[in-house]
């Protein structure tokens, strides 16, 4: 899917939707984003040494999860909440010109609930791992509560 199908069934856009594409392959999510260093997310961070932060590598994890819930996203109205982030580490830093690669599966799922495991590798090095939950949860009616 390219960014135009990923808008179909993800309720991120620009700037926050972090994928450049995405399929699903054996059960597999797998997505792939090309970091071409204009980002919002790497403007001053650091600044001569830019670097992608780790939270956003684990959004971009999410995202790709996301595809594999393809069919409970496509249903008017769901919208996909992180609800656990565990093990995460940092092992590779992510900058400008680099093609980060994800790799996630949906280790189970309870109800709303899915558990996944994701990886985000730059040529084959492992930067980011992580465990990750997600609830599917219908959109918010209580907007007049904020």
């Amino acid at each position: 899917m390219n960014r135009t199908e990923l808008e179909t069934i993800l309720p991120h856009r620009a700037p926050m939707l972090l994928l450049d594409e995405a399929e699903v392959v054996d059960g597999e999510a797998r997505g792939r984003i090309t970091i071409k260093g204009d980002e919002f997310f790497v403007q001053g961070h650091f600044p001569g040494n830019p670097v992608v932060p780790g939270v956003i590598l684990c959004e971009m994890l999410a995202q790709n999860c996301c595809v594999l819930m393809e069919s409970g996203l496509s249903r008017a109205g769901v919208t996909p909440f992180y609800t656990s982030l565990d093990k995460v580490r940092f092992k590779h830093p992510v900058r400008p010109g680099d093609t980060v690669e994800l790799t996630c599966r949906i280790t189970r799922s309870r109800g709303p609930f899915h558990f996944a495991h994701g990886e985000a590798r730059v040529a084959g090095e492992l930067c980011c791992v992580a465990d990750m939950s997600f609830a599917l949860m219908p959109a918010d009616t209580g907007a007049q509560n904020a």
